[in-house]
């Protein structure tokens, strides 16, 4: 191991260390703390799946983008008109027909929230980072006068609409004492399977590689990049709006305003920390999942949770120039 990269790695782990100190905590207890809350009990394990369930599918969805050139800061707002969009479909037709519709509806109404920025890169040359960031506060803002308006649960006092119905929701595929597994992991661990096929078994998927890794070798190659770039960003628009159409009818079974809570932020790192690799985004995911339960626990001991921040910047940034390192000694 190069000794540069072992000097990060401590220092990554000082940095943690003092900002525990500094919260007033003893840090091996609390890191200790993190873990056992986290995976140490059916409980933990149950809160760790569910926050890792969102994290994969908008990982895969960010991922999708960078494979083809692109760096879709938009995830976080087409994760919300997705749940938005596939609320209002499950409420206006309840039972399993609702469950498959606002399911469909969130990739479709994310595919198409990222449809303009796919067309202003692909066809005037806009940078994708300002277009998404742009669409990010009006879906903020377009979802927030939706539920404070015609979308509103009348009877509630807070931004929100009704809860869906029971038979809406998508089933427990695995249920022991406080362990509960939803069927939108699964359908989140399909998705990711679904994508490195996708990229690795066909021939649209080599494509979209080959113009995130040369455009201009790839339009000499007779691939019309152009058109690609559009798709590609449809592609992790949809699986972004899907993302939040299952939060919605797996877990918070309502929309409300501030529903993201910055979790299509927190996918950028997921699919960075993925690398090349589509499968990487379960592991990736996971240990996200794992930080966030971790550090919500820690928040009951007075540690911001702004940790978690902490904790992930130096994760990312280790592995960065293990990755670095890497490449470098196989050139």
């Amino acid at each position: 191991m190069n000794w540069r990269f072992a000097l990060l790695a401590l220092g990554g782990f000082a940095v943690v260390y003092f900002a525990l100190v500094v919260c007033g905590v003893v840090p091996l207890e609390s890191l200790a703390k993190m873990i056992q809350s986290a995976v140490g009990s059916p409980a933990g394990w149950r809160n760790t799946l569910r926050q890792a369930t969102p994290l994969l599918i908008l990982g895969a969805a960010v991922f999708v983008a960078l494979r083809a050139g692109l760096f879709n800061i938009g995830a976080d707002g087409q994760f919300v008109m997705g749940a938005m969009s596939g609320t209002a479909v499950a409420l206006a037709n309840p039972g399993p027909v609702g469950m498959v519709l606002g399911m469909v509806s969130g990739a479709l109404v994310g595919a198409l929230w990222a449809l303009p920025a796919g067309w202003i890169k692909a066809y005037r040359g806009g940078h994708e980072v300002i277009t998404t960031i742009m669409l990010n506060n009006i879906a903020r803002v377009l979802s927030l006068w939706m539920v404070t308006g015609i979308m509103k649960d009348p009877d509630e006092q807070a931004a929100t609409t009704k809860y869906l119905p029971t038979e809406t929701l998508l089933p427990l595929i695995y249920r022991e004492k406080a362990l509960q597994i939803n069927l939108a992991l699964l359908l989140g661990i399909a998705a990711v399977i679904g994508l490195w096929f996708y990229l690795k078994k066909t021939v649209s998927g080599y494509e979209l590689e080959a113009t995130g890794g040369n455009p201009t070798a790839a339009r000499f190659a007779g691939i019309a990049v152009k058109q690609v770039t559009l798709k590609a960003m449809c592609l992790s628009g949809a699986l972004a709006g899907f993302a939040g159409a299952l939060q919605v009818l797996a877990y918070e079974e309502r929309f409300y305003g501030g529903f993201s809570g910055g979790v299509g932020f927190d996918a950028l790192g997921v699919a960075l920390l993925a690398a090349g690799s589509p499968i990487a985004l379960l592991p990736s995911a996971l240990l996200f999942g794992i930080i966030a339960q971790g550090t919500t626990a820690l928040s009951l001991d007075g540690v911001p949770k702004g940790m978690s921040g902490i904790l992930l910047g130096v994760l990312i940034i280790v592995f960065a120039a293990y990755r670095y390192r890497k490449e470098a000694a196989r050139d």
